[in-house]
């Protein structure tokens, strides 16, 4: 199994309905969600934060940080 996981999550993410912890059986499916999910915290979410994306092993995280 391949998660998508989102760290330190946001008050924004808490409200969207988004999951924290995905799991999908194929790393394509795991990335072209994490893909999705930071496309639509960077352009939907109230630019208080910033989010980046890493991945190790075919799990994928999203990063949660304050925008200074």
């Amino acid at each position: 199994m391949y998660k998508v996981k989102v760290q330190n999550a946001c008050s924004c993410f808490l409200k969207s309905g988004m999951g924290e912890l995905l799991e999908f059986s194929t790393e394509e499916q795991a990335q072209k969600e994490a893909q999705k999910m930071l496309e639509k915290m960077q352009s939907g979410f109230c630019r208080k934060h910033e989010f980046s994306m890493s991945e190790k092993f075919g799990d994928f995280t999203i990063l949660t940080k304050p925008r200074y």
